[in-house]
Parts: C-alpha cells; structure tokens; sequence
C-alpha cells in the first residue's frame, strides 16, 4: 500500500530531541522508573544510602493536616492484585511468546505454540500459574529495560542489603534439525531456531540478597493441576506433569544450580547471594538440552542476543530520536511471527480486557490475514521483508496453492493453518482484573468480512514490486481473490471491526473491495493478463462510483456505512489506500470530521458505540491503532504540525517499555486490550515514518506535499 513511507526511510537531517510526556496513571498504581534502551540498568556503587535522606517530619507538619475523620483502610486494600497491562514485559522465541510482571513472575506462558493452552496463566486468575524469581520481599524493582535490539529482559532490583540483576530470554540457538527434517517447520530454515527454553540467570552485583524462585505451573488455563517429581539424584533438576492425561499436556523441566524443594503443586528455592555470585534457572519444554551450568546459561544468553541483533540490523532506521520506537515495534511485530509456518499473531494473550471489567474481551493469539498484511507495510517500511516471504507461502498453505488445491480465505487461521477456532468460555477464571467472561477461540474466524480481499492484495502487491514478479503458485490465490471481490462487494458483511451485530454496507469494506480490483488489475499487468487487468480495472471504477455516491454525506465527509451520517475511523484508509488522492476535498473533509468529531480527549474512537450495532454492551476505550492512522493521515492532507503533537502525545502514551495494547484510556492513559498488539505497533511504524519524512521533505512554509500532490 503507497503511504507515502515505502522508498525505504531517510535519515532526519535536523530532528530536535523529543522527550516524551509523562504518562497519566491511576493514584493507586505504581510508576518503575526505566532506563532507556542505550543505558545499562546498573546501581551506582559509589552512592550510599544516607544519599536517600528521609523526608523530615517537621518541615511537613505545619502544611499537612493529619486528621482524618475515619479509619485508613490498609494499603494492601487498595492495591489492585493484577499489575497494570502495560507494565508487563514481552518475550518471544518466534514459536513461544510469554508476559512477566514487574514483580518478576513469568503470569502468562503457553507451550508449545502461542495459541495452546497456558501453563502460567496468573494475567487472568492470580491461581492460575506463575513462576517468579526475584529478591524476597521486595515485588517493585528498581529499573527495567530490554538489552538493546533484543527481546531479552534485564531487571535491576535493590534490597535493604544489595543488588541483583536478573535477565530473562526465550532462547535462540543455531539450527538444530541437522539430522532430519523438522516435523513443524514449513518454511525455508533460517540460521537460528527456537530451542524451547525459558531462561532467567541472575547475578548478585553489590552486597547480599535474598533470592527466592516459586514455579507453580497450572495446565490446560488452570483446568488440570500439576505434579513434580525429581529428575536426579540431587536437588538441580525437576520435573512437573499433569495430573491428569500427562501424556496429552507438555512436560516442563526445571533445571537450576540452587536447591529446589518440591511443596505440592509448587517448586521452590531460596538462598543467600553475595556479591559476584550467580544463578541460573531454565525452564524447558521438549528434548532440547537446557544448560547445567551458569557459563552454559550466560552463552546461551548471549547467542540469543546476537540472533535478535543480526535480526534488527537488517532493518533501515532513521538516525532520529524516535528510532527507539521504530526498533523496539520492530521487534514486537518480529516477536509476534511463529516460524514454523509465517504466522503472525495480532497479539500474544486472550481476554485482556478493552473496558475494565467488561465482556469486551477476545482472544487474539490468532493470525488475521489483515492484520498479517497491514503488519508486512510496517516491516516493509522498515526494510524488513523475509517475513512478507513466509507470511505469503502461509497464505499458499491455507488457500490450497501449495497442494493444488483451491480454498476460500478466511478472516483468521490458527498459526498452524487450522480453520476451525471454536469459541469456548472459561468460567473458572476471574479474569483479568474481574473482567469476564474468558474466551479461548474466535467466533470470528468464519464472519464475512469483505476488507480481507484488498487488503492481502495491496499487500501481495508491495511485494511483488520489491520483487518484479509475481510467483507463479501466488498468481490463482489472487485472481481467486479479486473473483471473490468481484462477487460480493454489493453485500453487507460485518466489516473491518468484526462487528457481532447485523451485516451493514460497511465504506471502508466496500473501500477496500476497491483496493482488492486495483491492486488486482496493476498486478494482471506484471503478470501479462492484459485482459483481466482492464476488466478489473472497469470493475473498481464501478466501485468507487457507488461509493462515492453512497458512502459520502452532505458535508463531503465518508460515512461509516451507506444511508447513515455515523463516522468511523476505518475511512482512515480512504486516504492511506489512495482511494483518493490526498489534495481531493471529501479526504481533507474526512480527516479533519474524525480528527473533531470522532475523538475523546484527542484520541481516535473506532466508532461511537450509540451510532454502532456491534452486539455488545457498554463502553470501550480509543483505538490506538487509529490514532497512529490519524498520524499518517494528517500528514498526507498536509497538517504537519497537528500530525506531530498527536505522534508525540501517541508516543508519551507507550508502556514503559515502549509496547501498546489495542486500546488507550484517554482520562488515565491506562493501556486496555491484549498486548502487545501487532495492529498498534504497524501503525506506529507508519506514522512515524510519515512524521520523519514530513520533516525531512517540507519546504520553507513546513508544509509536506504528497508524492502525488499537484505542482
């Protein structure tokens, strides 16, 4: 898709430093500070502790009045048990994704694929599984950050007496299926694979400190308990079952240099470390040896630091200051890919919550085909396309190409390909935060949903010109798919935000049914279908001519949906899709309506829910995915500027660790949602190109003129 950021991007000539705003947070929670990506999280050995003076409690008295007209409930009353989503951090292994809290505990793992049933599941009942490692009695920590260019995480924590710095990785090693073939991967090998091994070292760096480990895994969403048992004569090693069918849930290992003590359903150690002292603990899954030593650990951790950093070095990045969100959503959207097959997951977890304690709450460990194909413009832009390969011979797989067969797309496959993804709730959780119910499963993926069509096309077709063909297994796939345009772009379907109400004539559907004869026909040119590129070319203007006349109201301004006034945030793309070209009134007129009208303290509503049947009850927060597409589209109608403070308020909102859920709660800036989410972090990538490029391309006035915009 042409948004103006696809050349590759150029470096900012004379970027000012931006520093982001602080974020707002709820009086209750807690805000870790965090070091950025190119400082170590280290303590400072020289300053001692009397640097930290105690407040004085005569210099308060006279200003605070200490009477109260009742009892204080106890802190502990008013701390909310789940941490804040944005707070947790982010592992992957390309099969495996995992989410540890603050406090240091490992709430959300699932093995062996990222859509099989949990074993650590505390994110959405606080019974329902965790492994922690950290000091004891301390859960805040003192700093937090990824190495830089990885998705290893390193935690610095102070005691009363010392320091640790733990790290954590899914390891990365070397290809290992040297022998014979992988039984699951489909795709061309690559250099480095996952081995199947979460991975935390610890190492004391000043005085002496309590360390305690407590791994109580709880299978199948906390629906079968576990049992361990040694696996040694000594204490380095154990191994937990289920208590129930072991045979058909994984077996996890635990391999360490402490002691492990075996309490029922829990591992636990705990010792005393001083100064130059070190740990390791390794969970592991499958056959692939775990480390037995801490140098065995600490190689293993660097491996998977240079596979990460080889990764990340392949991408073209601006010499900007906010490179750092480029690279880190990056990595998210290469966090969020499983290898075996070129899935990408539109978000690691199920069920996290889009309103607080509400119904809102879906699982997303899915691959979309849209979401899939609106990710590859962010890695595209970046320089970053091996994935654009593997995601495409997915499609192959799904669609029958690949067998000579021919199946319909849907709207989502299972990251093995699987078509059927029942929906099931899960009674027995509480919930993230009491939000109810629990889904496993998406009744969506066999909605009608008409965007999918254009958007697989204009990504296919961003491919191909990379390329400079097509590939001759692809090209029935995508005929196949401007067919399907062809023959259903008169329905209503359930549209971009697979609305649970009844079928409408959704704009940006029929938008992108446009989009799916467009690409269709530039692409039947490359491939020397002469015909087929001028009848569909005839085709997609007999569409954009319905929907200009029913799509458009009085004021010039898209509609969510024919014979309605109601605006919607997908009529974003009637510009990002060059539907119309950005100097066109109704684009600017559109803009402008969703940038006033549709927004809740400056952030972009999907669509107000009163105006929308979406078959679901209350409120939701603002999609931060169009948010970003605000970004991009302000810049193409030339408002730099209010591109820019939305870009760095957007920015400002990031979690500590530069990640985004779905949804932003504009009041308190609180993340809602599954996260990370791949839809947030590619739309960031485009918005902020399109910032950097507008800096970089403006004239003396500092205004951006579009690629395509009139001399």
């Amino acid at each position: 898709m042409n948004i103006g950021a696809r050349e590759g991007v150029r470096h900012a000539a004379s970027a000012k430093r931006w520093t982001p705003g602080r974020r707002a947070v709820d009086d209750v929670q807690m805000v870790l500070h965090v070091q950025p990506d190119d400082q170590p999280a280290q303590p400072d050995e020289d300053m001692p502790e009397e640097a930290f003076p105690a407040a004085s409690a005569t210099s308060m008295s006279s200003s605070i009045d200490l009477r109260t007209p009742g009892p204080l409930a106890p802190s502990a009353a008013l701390r909310n048990p789940f941490p804040p989503i944005a707070d947790y951090a982010f592992l992957s292994d390309w099969e495996t994704t995992c989410l540890i809290s603050p406090a240091g505990s490992v709430e959300w793992l699932c093995v062996p694929r990222p859509d099989s049933p949990s074993v650590f599941g505390a994110i959405l009942d606080r019974s329902a599984g965790h492994f922690r490692l950290g000091p004891y009695g301390v859960s805040v920590p003192s700093a937090r950050r990824y190495l830089p260019g990885s998705l290893i995480m390193e935690t610095t924590w102070q005691t009363h007496t010392g320091w640790l710095i733990v790290r954590d990785a899914l390891v990365m090693g070397p290809w290992h299926d040297l022998d014979r073939r992988s039984r699951t991967h489909r795709r061309t090998p690559m250099d480095w694979d996952a081995e199947h091994i979460l991975l935390r070292t610890v190492r004391c760096v000043s005085g002496t400190v309590e360390l305690m480990m407590s791994c109580e895994p709880a299978f199948d969403y906390h629906r079968v308990g576990a049992t361990w048992e040694y696996s040694a004569n000594a204490y380095g090693e154990a191994i937990a079952r289920a208590t129930r069918q072991p045979d058909a849930h994984p077996t996890l290992r635990l391999t360490t240099n402490l002691r492990i003590g075996l309490e029922g359903r829990e591992a636990r150690a705990r010792t005393r470390m001083k100064e130059g002292d070190d740990v390791f603990v390794a969970l592991s899954w499958t056959k692939h040896p775990a480390p037995q030593t801490y140098q065995e650990a600490a190689d293993k951790m660097w491996q998977t630091t240079e596979c990460w950093r080889q990764w990340i070095n392949i991408g073209n990045f601006p010499d900007h200051p906010w490179r750092a969100y480029l690279q880190r959503s990056a990595l998210t959207l290469k966090g969020l890919t499983y290898s075996p097959t070129g899935a990408l997951l539109a978000a690691s977890t199920t069920s996290l919550p889009e309103t607080p304690q509400g119904e809102r709450n879906w699982d997303y460990r899915y691959a979309w085909v849209r979401d899939s194909t609106f990710a590859l413009w962010g890695l595209y832009t970046l320089g970053l396309d091996r994935e654009a390969d593997d995601f495409f011979a997915f499609i192959a797989d799904v669609s029958g190409a690949n067998n000579n067969e021919r199946h319909p797309l849907q709207v989502m496959y299972g990251v093995g390909g699987e078509r059927s993804l029942v929906e099931e709730e899960l009674h027995h959780l509480s919930g993230y935060d009491q939000a109810r119910p629990v889904r496993i499963g998406n009744g969506a993926f066999d909605q009608v949903q008409h965007d999918i069509w254009g958007s697989i096309l204009d990504s296919f077709y961003l491919h191909a010109k990379s390329r400079e063909q097509v590939p001759e297994t692809l090209w029935p796939v995508l005929k196949k798919q401007v067919e399907e345009a062809i023959k259903h772009w008169r329905e209503p379907d359930r549209g971009i935000w697979e609305v649970r109400g009844e079928p409408q004539h959704f704009t940006s559907s029929k938008v992108m049914c446009w989009v799916a004869l467009d690409r269709g026909a530039k692409l039947a040119e490359r491939q020397g279908e002469k015909s087929y590129a001028q009848q569909w070319r005839a085709i997609a203007e007999e569409i954009k001519a319905d929907i200009l006349a029913h799509g458009v109201d009085s004021r010039g301004v898209f509609t969510q949906r024919y014979g309605s006034d109601a605006l919607d945030a997908s009529l974003l793309l009637v510009v990002l899709t060059r539907f119309l070209p950005p100097d066109d009134p109704r684009v600017r007129n559109t803009v402008l309506a969703i940038a006033d009208e549709l927004t809740q303290e400056g952030l972009v509503l999907r669509y107000r829910v009163e105006e929308t049947d979406d078959g679901l009850s209350g409120e939701e927060g603002t999609f931060t995915i169009c948010s970003f597409w605000l970004v991009s589209a302000l810049v193409e109608i030339g408002e730099v500027r209010r591109a820019k403070r939305l870009c760095e308020r957007l920015l400002s909102y990031a979690s500590p660790l530069h990640l985004y859920a779905e949804e932003i709660e504009p009041r308190t800036g609180r993340q809602l949602g599954n996260f990370p989410q791949a839809f947030t972090h590619l739309a960031l990538i485009n918005a902020v190109v399109h910032v950097i490029r507008a800096e970089e391309e403006a004239d003396g006035s500092g205004m951006f003129q579009p690629a395509n915009a009139p001399m």
